[in-house]
């Protein structure tokens, strides 16, 4: 024999149900238009921070129209929930921070859809890296011959790997006193 509601929340006062499983199922408020929809996506998506591309895309991929994708789009940059310049500059702290160079910073940047004529700005931001490559050249070197061709082709392959040029390299390993042959 069901329980209709009104008896449901006198068993469940009565049992001293605290996790309220005898209570309704909440209805969720469907949204009124595609456009509430496509806020809600948004919103949702930027709990974390995004580039203007990459919230695109994602609403794209939700399957929002083009024209609530501009519109909710435009809304986000106005209130400035959405801003590729600091984005930027935080990609470049972040991956700075974890001991990249410049080169692996700049892929980060075009592959998060950061606009070119923000990246420049955002490199200026990175600091100094000889502290940074030459701990990494030690760590790559430690316990080996600085001397051998080899293992020393093998940390510049690792440096040039985490974003740092060639003539950088060249620097840290003559820092480092493993001068090329």
């Amino acid at each position: 024999m069901p329980l209709d509601e009104q008896q449901k929340y006198a068993v469940r006062s009565v049992m001293n149900d605290p996790a309220g499983e005898l209570e309704p199922p909440k209805r969720r408020k469907k949204p009124e238009n595609s456009l509430e929809q496509t806020k809600k996506w948004a919103l949702e998506y930027l709990k974390r921070p995004h580039s203007e591309k990459e919230l695109r895309d994602k609403l794209a991929q939700k399957g929002a129209s083009a024209a609530d994708i501009d519109t909710v789009t435009e809304l986000c940059v106005n209130y400035g929930f959405v801003d590729d310049a600091e984005y930027a500059g935080m990609i470049c702290r972040h991956y700075a921070a974890m001991g990249y160079g410049p080169g692996r910073v700049r892929t980060e940047l075009q592959r998060r859809g950061v606009p070119k004529e923000l990246w420049d700005q955002a490199l200026e931001e990175l600091p100094e890296g000889t502290d940074t490559i030459d701990r990494l050249l030690a760590q790559k070197l430690r316990g080996r011959d600085p001397s051998d061709r080899k293992e020393r082709e093998k940390a510049a392959a690792a440096l040039f790997r985490r974003g740092y040029s060639w003539d950088a390299i060249r620097a840290a390993m003559a820092r480092y006193g493993a001068e090329e042959d």
